[in-house]
């Protein structure tokens, strides 16, 4: 099949090199232009883009593609179909006219459930124990197209959402394989609206920690957040992130009454115990935190050059 490829993460580089291996001609790779990256603030190629080069494929970057420019470069392929992952755009519908049968999409959840920009990070955050890929139809409306294949996987009890995006992106390019094998006999199912559910980009007042919530809320924020905005606090003025935490209570040990304790107050701060209080008498021990302008750390590193103590809160 004739491709033209859109994408722009390491999450949708699987799915490019499954259309190499099984043969598509990728007539072009749309992808996001280079960003500043590092301290250095260096442009930076996204990893899409370096894998077409290491490829010989022919690469666009448009800054924008509203506009007649970018959509006589698109048309101008000649394509069978889009295949889109991640790009990081909303396509227009003159872009979803112009190939012949249409845009692909890889969609990473099993829609129509979380629908939007954060489907991995928001189902965790949202306690789901299942998660998946799609492959559909492009239409005009957010991720409401019709849908082709699924395929489902178990979220792993303490997955962080990186680990769970890593996970799906080798399955949907195993899916998307098969959706472009088998395309003229699947029949596309239109999705049930009634069943939908949204998971809207994120921002960064999202990660900020909400200590009157259950341990249990707070333990996914700190697993579905990263790699951004992550789960963060305040702690004497400046930003704290929490990296790994567990809700005090499971695998054997003892929870305490943190009845009147306030939320946010650290209970514990000993050895490698770092216990703060959480809403509904819970409490979170917290593994590995990163404070403001320094690495990460272990509990106990955080205690000892930070001189924490029991009574001090976070807010």
């Amino acid at each position: 099949m004739r491709i033209v490829f859109m994408g722009t993460p390491e999450s949708a580089v699987p799915s490019l090199r499954r259309c190499v291996e099984d043969g598509h001609e990728v007539l072009a790779v749309w992808t996001q232009p280079d960003r500043p990256a590092g301290r250095g603030n260096k442009l930076k190629a996204p990893p899409v883009k370096q894998y077409a080069h290491s490829q010989g494929l022919t690469v666009r970057q448009p800054a924008k593609i509203r506009n007649e420019e970018a959509l006589s470069l698109f048309a101008a392929e000649e394509f069978d179909a889009a295949v889109v992952v991640a790009y990081g755009r909303i396509l227009p519908a003159t872009f979803l006219r112009a190939p012949r049968r249409g845009c692909v999409n890889v969609h990473f959840s099993l829609l129509p459930k979380y629908r939007g920009a954060a489907p991995v990070n928001w189902s965790i955050v949202r306690g789901e124990r299942e998660s998946g890929v799609t492959t559909m139809l492009i239409d005009e409306g957010l991720d409401t197209g019709p849908i082709l294949l699924q395929r489902s996987t178990q979220i792993e009890d303490g997955e962080t959402a990186p680990h769970l995006l890593e996970r799906l992106s080798h399955a949907g390019a195993d899916l998307l394989g098969e959706t472009l094998a088998r395309f003229d006999e699947i029949e596309p199912l239109p999705q049930r609206g009634e069943d939908a559910t949204l998971a809207p980009m994120l921002k960064r007042e999202d990660g900020l920690i909400d200590w009157t919530l259950d341990a249990h809320d707070i333990e996914r924020r700190v697993r579905g957040f990263q790699p951004w905005p992550n789960a963060y606090t305040f702690y004497k003025g400046r930003r704290l992130v929490i990296w790994r935490a567990s809700v005090l209570g499971v695998e054997g040990e003892d929870l305490k009454d943190e009845s009147s304790a306030r939320a946010g107050e650290i209970t514990e701060a000993r050895g490698d115990s770092l216990v703060v209080a959480c809403g509904g008498a819970t409490a979170l021990r917290v593994l590995e935190l990163q404070p403001e302008g320094k690495q990460r750390l272990s509990a106990r590193d955080f205690i000892n050059g930070s001189h924490a103590r029991a009574g001090e809160v976070l807010s």
